[in-house]
């Protein structure tokens, strides 16, 4: 095709040298003949370079087209060890080594700073790996304690992978820790959606402080053995603290209640809620009131 419209070009470029000079020399017999010739050549070499300019064009379309094709390829075969990558990781999550396991969690979390599309999958495998059943056993407190810092690991890596509180739009991650085992856990000045701790397990001491949350809070029926820090928040819908059994020292000051709030049927046994705001009117316990 190409040969084609060479042909037919060149064929056009003489047809208009001709032309015009002819039509120049007919119309004005007595003009210099070789400003007729050069008239025409004008015409003719314009077909060429409107030839050469089509032919650039369709080259850099066509190169383009290439590129494209490249980079999905190159994306596809990025994604396919992705996949790989996050499967192995995965599997090896349930790995009777303590090392193989935090491996595989750093694995996860270097995966999703890598590719955002995993990082709330990973999120919550993370949370699931922290809502298995998880008890210190007197007879064997060196498992225990080795355990715990497998989970202490995970506990970090959800905190690295949560957008910061100074972080404009950032993406509203969810976390589900239902039943969750969770022991010095620290997500202060993050920024999460939903934040789910039912029947969670917060032992020694956890902050929650300085922190965003965009969707719903539920604590209910959570069991707190240690310090609460719960203080300088924003929750700006849902916050249910039904049926908690607190134990030790919660700190809610200065924390803003955007939407419904409930605290039914929970018992707080040391609590400072110094300057928090209420959107919805809530029934406070006796602990909140003094």
């Amino acid at each position: 095709m190409r040969k084609s419209l060479l042909l037919s070009t060149i064929l056009a470029s003489i047809g208009a040298f001709v032309l015009v000079g002819g039509v120049l020399l007919l119309l004005d017999p007595g003009a210099p003949k070789h400003e007729a010739i050069k008239t025409g050549g004008l015409a003719g070499g314009a077909i060429v370079a409107l030839y050469a300019l089509w032919l650039n064009d369709r080259r850099r379309k066509v190169e383009e087209a290439r590129q494209e094709l490249e980079a999905q390829r190159i994306d596809h075969d990025r994604s396919r060890v992705a996949d790989e990558r996050f499967a192995r990781a995965v599997e090896l999550l349930g790995h009777e080594t303590a090392q193989v396991r935090v491996g595989a969690m750093h694995a996860l979390a270097g995966l999703a700073k890598s590719r955002v599309e995993y990082t709330q999958t990973v999120l919550d495998i993370l949370c699931a790996y922290l809502r298995q059943p998880y008890k210190r056993s007197p007879d064997d407190e060196d498992a225990g304690e080795i355990e715990l810092e497998v989970r202490l690991t995970s506990q970090r890596l959800v905190e690295d992978l949560l957008p910061r509180l100074e972080d404009k739009n950032p993406v509203h991650y969810d976390l589900n820790l239902t039943k969750a085992h969770l022991e010095y856990m620290d997500l202060s000045y993050r920024q999460v959606g939903d934040l789910i701790m039912r029947v969670a397990h917060l032992n020694e001491s956890n902050a929650f402080h300085h922190m965003v949350v965009h969707g719903d809070v539920y604590l209910t029926d959570a069991e707190v053995t240690g310090r609460l820090y719960m203080h300088h928040n924003d929750f700006r819908r849902k916050a249910w603290f039904s049926r908690v059994k607190s134990r030790g020292l919660a700190v809610f000051t200065e924390t803003k209640f955007g939407g419904e709030t409930k605290f039914s049927n929970s018992e707080w046994a040391d609590v400072k809620a110094d300057g928090c705001a209420f959107a919805v009117a809530a029934d406070l316990p006796e602990a909140w009131r003094n």
